[in-house]
C-alpha cells in the first residue's frame, strides 16, 4: 500500500474531508517545521550526555558566578586537560561563555544552560 493510499484509509476511517493532497502539503510543512535545528539541538543533547560535561553545566549554574578551571578541578576530582575540553565542548554549544583576564579564564553558564538544567529539574518535580 502506498504512502497516498495509507493516507485516503487514514482519511476515510477518520470522516474527514481533506483532500489528501492538502494533508500532505500539511504533513510536510510539519516536517520542515520539525527539522528546524534539529542537528544543533542533537549536538547541545549530546554534549551533556557525558558526566563531566553535564557536572560542569550543573556547577555553574549552581554556583550562579563565573568559575575558573582550577575552581573546577577541585570539585570535579578529574584532570585539568578533561575539564579544559570539557568546557571547550560547552563552549562551542552555547551552553558556556569565557572571559580571560590576564592568565586565567574564567567560565559561566549561560541562558541557554540554566533555562535547561531549571527544565530538567522541573521535569523531576
Amino acid at each position: 500500500m502506498s504512502e497516498r493510499e495509507r493516507l485516503q484509509r487514514l482519511l476515510a476511517d477518520e470522516g474527514s474531508e481533506d483532500d489528501v493532497e492538502k494533508r500532505l502539503v500539511e504533513l510536510d510543512d510539519l516536517e520542515d517545521e520539525a527539522a528546524v535545528d534539529a542537528d544543533a539541538d542533537l549536538e547541545l543533547l549530546g554534549t551533556l550526555s557525558n558526566e563531566t560535561r553535564y557536572s560542569i553545566v550543573r556547577l555553574l549554574v549552581a554556583a550562579n558566578r563565573e568559575l575558573t578551571v582550577a575552581e573546577l578541578d577541585a570539585v570535579l576530582g578529574v584532570s585539568q586537560s578533561a575539564i579544559s575540553h570539557a568546557l571547550r565542548d560547552l563552549t562551542d554549544v552555547g551552553l558556556v561563555e569565557r572571559r580571560r583576564k590576564g592568565t586565567w579564564r574564567y567560565y559561566h553558564d549561560t541562558d541557554l544552560a540554566a533555562d535547561l538544567i531549571a527544565a530538567l529539574a522541573a521535569l523531576r518535580e
